[in-house]
């Protein structure tokens, strides 16, 4: 699906997304990924869902932001209480949903002026 953004806007919003890519800002991305107004990490996550880990959410309980939104690849996917204890302790608000939906949830939330951290997970296809 092609987004279209707001030529006004600087921030770092996804332009367009796929099943195996996420541009950002027509930067054409195909690996999982950690998404701010205004900080792209092309190196974050896991290969896949399965290999989620504490350590990628413990990362993202140190940013500073309004919501953190955890794309879980094609479906949503549900991690196990203990890999969300980072994100719980940090007391952050977290939503978790398919990356499509978080791609276009985090696009609305920057619009409307919030500070949402996106994690983003992209799945390749088995072979």
């Amino acid at each position: 699906m092609k987004l279209h953004p707001d030529p006004r806007s600087t921030d770092n919003i996804v332009t367009a997304y796929g099943s195996d890519f996420i541009a950002v800002g027509g930067r054409v991305l195909t690996r999982s990924l950690l998404l701010l107004p205004d900080r792209l990490d092309a190196q974050w996550g896991p290969e896949a869902y399965a290999d989620l880990a504490i350590e990628h959410l413990a990362r993202l309980a140190a940013f500073s932001c309004d919501v953190v939104l955890l794309g879980t690849g094609r479906r949503q996917r549900f991690p196990a209480p203990a890999l969300l204890r980072p994100l719980i302790e940090a007391g952050r608000g977290f939503e978790i949903m398919d990356t499509a939906a978080a791609c276009r949830t985090y696009n609305i939330l920057v619009g409307e002026g919030r500070l949402p951290l996106a994690a983003l997970i992209l799945e390749k296809d088995a072979a």
